[in-house]
């Protein structure tokens, strides 16, 4: 199959012909394992890092991710940021302020992963050391239901507030 395919198109008394850029293939998975898979997006530490950034801290720019005291390097953020989006996990959308700056914004795709964050969070929590006091956890815990509405209920109205502020949680 040749890289670039030619199109021609005949209008009334003369032919154009086109280049027609080739769709990348899509990856070739490892098995058809919905666990598999899913770790082929969010398998490695960063990218779930930058979307609890997104979801919980209310970061949106590169230099907010860049400053989260994580210690990512400019280069994986970048590249983390450009795979979330291309999964369709994160979406870039410019900032109507400032044309120069980009805002990142978890689409639906994105938000549906707030119950798997929750998990992480709470399992992390009660089986290793943390910063989180026990009984945050536990609140957090009895009431997974309810945060998760209010992650949701945020993103659906696009509410910027975080629900942790400089590692204290502002919920509910």
């Amino acid at each position: 199959m040749p890289d670039v395919a030619e199109i021609e198109l005949h209008f009334a008394s003369d032919f154009v012909s086109l280049s027609r850029v080739p769709e990348k293939p899509k990856p070739k998975r490892r098995s058809g394992c919905p666990v598999s898979v899913s770790l082929e997006i969010l398998g490695d530490r960063w990218s779930l890092l930058i979307i609890r950034d997104v979801m919980v801290r209310g970061f949106r720019t590169f230099k907010e991710f860049e400053q989260s005291g994580e210690g990512i390097a400019t280069n994986i953020l970048a590249d983390r940021l450009q795979k979330l989006e291309t999964a369709g996990i994160l979406i870039a959308e410019t900032e109507q302020e400032d044309a120069r700056r980009i805002n990142y914004r978890l689409t639906e795709k994105g938000i549906d992963l707030a119950p798997v964050l929750l998990e992480l969070l709470i399992w992390g929590a009660r089986h290793e050391r943390t910063g989180l006091p026990p009984a945050a956890v536990e609140v957090m815990a009895k009431n997974r239901n309810a945060l998760l509405r209010e992650v949701r209920r945020r993103w659906r109205e696009r509410d910027p507030r975080p629900l942790q502020v400089e590692g204290r949680w502002v919920w509910p």
